[in-house]
């Protein structure tokens, strides 16, 4: 089975990329970026230690790569600019997202493939893509809070001093500042959390609060996250590959469970062969069902001021804003942390230590 990444050459591409080599699934892995030197360094990065891991085919493709591949994961995003609002950034991010989608399917995006939306805003992007992408919708999976829903375990645990992979609890919604901490089914070793000893509202409190600055406090220490993020995504892939029917928090097109229709986000669904085999609805409490569709409104009102924009003119697919230099976003940056991007860079940069000029447009010759 053939996954190729698009937007590979950035930090969370590579990550993912990495991690989806050392899950030994996917025979083959394909890098795409932009900027096909860095994509050719990471696939002889890749490949290099390749006899000590699998036997895997990894190369570097254009966008043509696309065409046989079983799963596109999208990565790609644009940092914020100087003294530009939250809006404008999400426009931005529209319209690359937009252009590489046009150009997945101008190069053979098959109906049986899957997509995989790592890209922030990734509910919107998740949203726009099941309505452009001409995939089945089940076949379009958004990150969503997959990555904040497994820090938000490793936290826990952490703060109570128990194994990490003992630790089972959600965050569903937006993957932003709505997001929702479902506190009535966390638990630690099948026990409920809020009985473990130590635990009180106050630990409860300060682990979400950590949970939601993660991504800022990544940016700040070390530009932003690449080792969670990119095995957040191999779980996400390996269990549409491998048909394990994993129930993850990850973004779907929600069809009316929680009372919540026609936008993307993130609640339980049971991932597989076909996607989103099963959305689930679990029995929340009267809080955590309000703060979901409270999460649902916010999004909606965002998706309708970009799909307002979108209708007045075609996006351009072969140059899309500001192409030319595009960064790898961060998958994990809030609402809050966005509003605060003048003095703390958005997203993750390209990987380090590049020598070469700026990133030529996604445009083909």
């Amino acid at each position: 089975m053939k996954v190729s990444v698009i937007g590979g050459g950035g930090l969370v591409g590579s990550m993912a990329a990495f991690s989806l080599q050392m899950g030994k699934i996917a025979s083959d892995i394909s890098i795409i970026d932009a900027n096909r030197q860095v994509a050719e360094g990471v696939a002889l990065d890749l490949l290099q230690g390749a006899s000590l891991i699998a036997d895997q085919r990894i190369i570097a493709e254009d966008m043509s790569g696309v065409a046989n591949s079983d799963v596109v994961v999208i990565t790609a995003g644009l940092r914020r600019k100087p003294e530009e609002s939250r809006l404008d950034l999400i426009n931005r991010n529209v319209d690359l997202f937009m252009a590489l989608l046009g150009e997945a399917k101008k190069a053979g995006l098959r109906k049986e493939s899957y997509l995989v939306v790592v890209s922030n805003p990734v509910d919107i992007l998740t949203h726009l893509a099941v309505k452009q992408s001409g995939l089945d919708w089940r076949r379009v999976i958004g990150l969503g809070t997959q990555l904040d829903t497994a820090r938000f375990c490793s936290h826990i645990a952490r703060r109570i001093q128990v194994p990490a992979t003992q630790v089972r609890a959600l965050l569903l919604g937006e993957h932003g500042d709505s997001m929702v901490p479902i506190w009535s089914s966390a638990s630690v070793g099948g026990l409920p959390l809020e009985q473990w000893p130590g635990w009180n509202p106050q630990a409860a409190a300060d682990t979400f609060e950590e949970t939601k600055t993660a991504g800022a406090k990544m940016i700040s220490l070390k530009g932003g996250s690449g080792f969670a993020v990119g095995v957040s995504i191999r779980e996400v892939v390996e269990s549409i590959l491998l048909d394990s029917r994993k129930i993850l928090p990850v973004s779907t097109l929600q069809q009316g469970l929680y009372d919540i229709k026609d936008v993307c986000l993130s609640i339980p669904t049971e991932i597989g062969t076909n996607g989103a085999r099963k959305q689930i609805e679990l029995p929340l409490t009267s809080k955590e069902k309000i703060g979901l569709q409270n999460s649902a409104r916010i999004l909606r009102g965002i998706i309708d001021q970009v799909e307002n924009r979108l209708s007045k003119g075609p996006i351009p697919i072969s140059q899309p804003t500001d192409v030319k230099n595009p960064q790898v976003a961060s998958p994990d940056v809030t609402k809050s942390q966005v509003a605060d991007a003048n003095t703390k860079p958005l997203g993750h940069p390209p990987i380090e230590m590049r020598t070469q000029p700026a990133r030529p447009a996604w445009k083909r010759t």
